[in-house]
């Protein structure tokens, strides 16, 4: 199995997708600076559990606590928007609502990884990572 991906962001919620579907409440992924502000901005808005860095070889993982034990999870629904054959950037005033705001878009922009109220709120675009639900 190799390490590299083409679109690891893409790689990362389909690990997330794939522990939900069959009820594990870890994730471990080899570990990227964008993986892991991902993952932060996801346990800040409370749709995952944890998110820390371990050491292994040949490089750090990162661990991902989806939920905690005999909880369900609060992921629904995790899809990639923008993707390496068709980026998807939109304007401040463009940044659709997930699930008539029930849902997160994270949109990468100038200062950093936001989700979509943020980036409304100080009238920032960029590209729109993905969707959560």
């Amino acid at each position: 199995m190799s390490l590299q991906s083409t679109d690891p962001i893409a790689d990362l919620l389909t690990r997330i997708r794939n522990a939900i579907s069959i009820g594990k409440n870890e994730v471990r992924v080899p570990i990227s600076k964008m993986k892991l502000t991902v993952a932060k901005e996801l346990v800040r808005t409370g749709y995952l559990a944890d998110a820390k860095t371990v050491k292994a070889t040949p490089r750090d993982e990162l661990v991902i606590l989806i939920n905690n034990e005999g909880e369900n999870p609060t992921i629904t629904e995790i899809a990639r928007v923008s993707k390496p054959g068709r980026r998807v950037y939109a304007r401040a005033a463009d940044i659709p609502r997930v699930k008539s705001g029930r849902g997160v878009m994270l949109v990468s922009t100038s200062r950093g990884i936001m989700t979509g109220a943020e980036a409304i709120k100080n009238r920032l675009g960029g590209e729109l990572i993905c969707k959560v639900y």
